[in-house]
């Protein structure tokens, strides 16, 4: 499996697009995992349900399950929560994170002008692409936002290529 984080300044559309490649990159027959890190700690359970009882009890793994979901809490021990979580995703052929900016692995940034700040590209290095349809100043690739083709080409051509990049 690989992983590819898209990152971007907050309101650059990075859950937009997500979503948008995700549903063709599921259409075309990949096995796709999505990832959404955030920098802030907050609950992720209903304070004083029974799920979130079993944890402060000390539950840990601590599982949810509904008629549709499972949820899986676990405490965060790992400095790379990959290494906690890899077991879940052993099946995608690709897996989309949203957001960590400073994580290893692939990124690529969606930027709009119109927001008013700086393209990330332009000070990282480590980043591989821009999707953007403004003038950015990167030396990273630059997609088109407008038009998916060429951004699920540019997918297609990651998901392909060799050595694969695992979760070790």
């Amino acid at each position: 499996m690989k992983r590819l984080h898209i990152v971007g300044r907050k309101n650059h559309g990075k859950t937009t697009l997500l979503v948008e490649i995700l549903r063709e990159l599921r259409s075309a027959g990949l096995c796709v995992g999505t990832i959404k890190h955030t920098r802030h700690v907050h609950e992720l359970d209903s304070p004083g349900s029974d799920s979130y009882r079993h944890r402060l009890g000390g539950a840990a793994p601590a599982a949810i399950v509904s008629g549709d979901a499972i949820a899986v809490h676990l405490p965060r021990r790992e400095q790379d929560y990959f290494d906690q979580i890899k077991p879940l995703f052993a099946g995608c052929d690709l897996v989309l994170v949203e957001g960590d900016l400073d994580g290893d692995g692939h990124k690529i940034e969606v930027w709009r002008e119109a927001m008013g700040e700086p393209c990330l590209a332009g000070e990282r290095p480590d980043i591989a692409a821009v999707i953007t349809d403004d003038a950015a100043t990167a030396t990273a690739t630059i997609l088109p936002r407008s038009d998916l083709q060429p951004l699920l080409d540019y997918l297609f051509d990651f998901v392909a290529k060799e050595p694969r990049e695992v979760f070790s």
